[in-house]
């Protein structure tokens, strides 16, 4: 017997949205993360720009991928979609903490990334199990 709601996945809107949330929390527990490591073991504040790339670009890669995976169409559109919207959310926080703008770097880094999640999920194997 089939399910009558639909996935989450079917609407564009709410799957961006959902794959951006993921990817914050991603970038957030990676930033996290690396920082703590740059602290304990490295003791060294030389390779904070490398680390929150790193950070930025996995998280995003990430959410993307997710929403590629399981939307299974559009892959570098939506992936470019999330990479802005990303940028929307890192800048926002930037003014607001920081109180500066961030760079154009930043927004390539993230559309760059967020297609190439994008086009990898899309790509990759269909989950086991998965119903629209």
């Amino acid at each position: 017997m089939r399910r009558n709601r639909k996935s989450v996945w079917t609407n564009s809107l709410l799957s961006i949205t959902l794959s951006v949330l993921t990817g914050t929390a991603f970038i957030f527990l990676l930033a996290v993360l690396l920082s703590a490591v740059m602290y304990y073991v490295l003791g060294d504040m030389k390779v904070s720009v490398i680390f929150s790339v790193i950070a930025l670009c996995a998280g995003t890669f990430c959410g993307t991928y997710l929403c590629g995976k399981f939307r299974r169409k559009h892959g570098l559109a939506e992936g470019i979609i999330c990479g802005v919207v990303l940028y929307t959310v890192t800048a926002i926080c930037g003014v607001i903490f920081l109180g500066e703008f961030t760079g154009v770097k930043k927004l390539l880094l993230l559309v760059l990334s967020g297609g190439a999640g994008g086009v990898t999920g899309v790509n990759s194997k269909r989950p086991k199990n998965f119903m629209e």
